[in-house]
């Protein structure tokens, strides 16, 4: 395959050269609390370009990635192409490959769809909390409803039982006589008696007697 060399973009080596005239560039003209635009975009650009060196570094230490960079023919059989050529070995080899690369596309997916099973529930606890939250709000309305009513019929209901209770007022119950009983009475019919013998004396007689 030869010596591994990655080379590096126009965009790049631009790059590097500004970062050398920076490095230039004297800093006593500079005022530290008001910079200008072009140090701010030479201070961008060279956290862009360290931002870059790292993600080289790493991708150059992934095998596959030198494979897909350095060998147009292994991208090609890792999509079926070109198959023939390749023997046992190096099949046996890119089935690993692609069992390890289906292994991590599967759990990448099944990472997103736990993430989004989280989310569905954290949502549905949220409904959850905001119906609970509802009911009671109702019921504490129905009760004060249920007071307001019980209330006004009470008022309503007061008049007539104060007018009930003063007209009971207005009639008073009768004494009755403890002494008037049915028969024969010694001390009425000597009281009914005394008249006759005081007319009697009198001279007159009584109309009975006739």
């Amino acid at each position: 395959m030869g010596s591994l060399f990655f080379p590096l973009p126009s965009s790049y080596v631009s790059m590097l050269k500004t970062l050398e005239r920076y490095q230039k560039c004297s800093y006593g003209a500079v005022e530290v609390s008001r910079p200008s635009k072009e140090l701010e975009g030479v201070l961008k650009l060279k956290s862009k370009f360290e931002s870059l060196q790292r993600t080289q570094r790493y991708l150059m230490q992934q095998p596959d990635f030198i494979h897909e960079i350095f060998d147009p023919e292994y991208s090609r059989n890792l999509l079926g192409e070109d198959l023939g050529p390749l023997n046992t070995k190096e099949l046996e080899q890119l089935e690993r490959q692609l069992e390890t690369s289906l292994k991590q596309v599967r759990s990448t997916k099944t990472q997103f769809m736990l993430d989004q099973l989280s989310d569905l529930q954290n949502k549905e606890q949220v409904l959850v909390e905001s119906n609970k939250a509802l009911t009671r709000k109702l019921d504490e309305i129905s009760v004060k409803n249920h007071l307001q009513l019980s209330w006004e019929s009470g008022e309503q209901s007061m008049p007539y039982g104060h007018q009930q209770a003063q007209s009971q007022g207005f009639f008073q119950p009768l004494e009755c006589n403890p002494t008037l009983q049915i028969g024969y009475n010694p001390a009425g019919s000597s009281q009914l008696s005394a008249p006759s013998n005081a007319q009697n004396v009198n001279g007159f007689i009584p109309g009975w007697m006739l």
